[in-house]
């Protein structure tokens, strides 16, 4: 995978967001009978892609569905997890925008402008 910090980052930014909407999803839906909670994975498919470092190495984000055992209604959200979950999910959002953030002024004072 040959890409940027950037290019990184807005991945995991994407995947992130990603993320948060199956949270949100699986929170809507606790009461819903038959509902499956899903996740989405992407961690290990970066962490591969960057490791290859290949021309057609790529990352990708995928949406999984939970293999939790369901209760009597065949609902398998555990909502305490899925709000410990949805605050873990932002926090590393942030981390990644802030990031972001700074490369950009990394950039920009590169080029003369002012780092802050």
């Amino acid at each position: 995978m040959q890409s940027s910090v950037v290019d990184v980052l807005q991945f995991s930014i994407d995947s992130l967001s990603l993320r948060q909407q199956a949270i949100a999803n699986n929170i809507a839906n606790y009461a819903t009978p038959g509902y499956t909670a899903q996740g989405v994975s992407f961690q290990q498919s970066l962490t591969q892609a960057l490791a290859s470092q290949g021309p057609t190495a790529t990352a990708s984000a995928a949406v999984v569905s939970s293999n939790a055992p369901p209760a009597t209604d065949g609902n398998n959200v555990n909502l305490s997890a899925e709000l410990i979950a949805a605050e873990k999910a932002t926090l590393q959002y942030q981390t990644m925008v802030n990031a972001l953030n700074a490369q950009i002024r990394l950039v920009r004072g590169s080029l003369g402008g002012s780092f802050t």
